[in-house]
């Protein structure tokens, strides 16, 4: 087996989540990308709003380097608004939101290169016992925090509009067409009701 760089290997995961959680958005309408489909209002922007807040923390401010942009309802007078950064007002635009997510990765992708594995940091917001912490555990950290919410973004994706996958050019999902997925759905919900009757 060849050898492999871990930190280029973590770094290439978190890279594909990013294009992954992007991808998502793809050919929707406004309404459609804002649109709150779970009862705690998840949305597919409000998923990328909040992971420049978790970009720019973790790489940045955890390691001395701090974005330079202002993010604004971080720093604006509605930090302190519960869930802020998980919804796009009207006025905030798709085009601003993802320009500034790719700006913070970036920003993000330049403190990887610039620091070891075993680098330590401080993560302001944790408590003391724990603030400090090494690039490896924060990459590892916003590997799976991006993960998560890519998976969000996979089912509120599916419920707008039925597309499903797991990123551009490689779907993972069987070849079938809308009757075959019907015909498998029916068959799990049958599944679900016949285990439900043995209670």
């Amino acid at each position: 087996m060849a050898d492999t760089d871990p930190k280029a290997d973590l770094h290439r995961y978190l890279r594909a989540a990013r294009e992954a959680l992007l991808w998502k958005l793809d050919g929707l309408s406004e309404y459609e990308m804002r649109r709150p489909l779970t009862p705690t209002a998840t949305n597919l922007l409000g998923l990328v709003k909040h992971l420049i807040g978790c970009e720019t923390a973790y790489f940045g401010d955890t390691f001395g380097r701090p974005f330079g942009e202002t993010v604004p309802w971080l720093d604006g007078p509605d930090a302190e608004v519960p869930n802020v950064d998980m919804w796009a007002t009207a006025d905030e635009s798709r085009e601003d939101i993802v320009r500034l997510y790719e700006r913070a990765c970036a920003h993000s992708d330049a403190t990887i290169e610039a620091f070891a594995l075993d680098d330590l940091g401080r993560v302001p917001h944790w408590p003391d016992d724990r603030a400090e912490v090494s690039l490896h555990r924060v990459l590892v950290h916003m590997l799976a925090e991006t993960q998560r919410h890519a998976g969000h973004a996979d089912i509120v994706r599916e419920l707008v509009d039925g597309a499903a996958g797991l990123r551009r050019g490689n779907e993972n999902m069987p070849d079938g067409d809308r009757a075959w997925w019907e015909s498998y759905r029916r068959r799990v919900e049958d599944a679900a009701r016949e285990a439900q009757g043995r209670e």
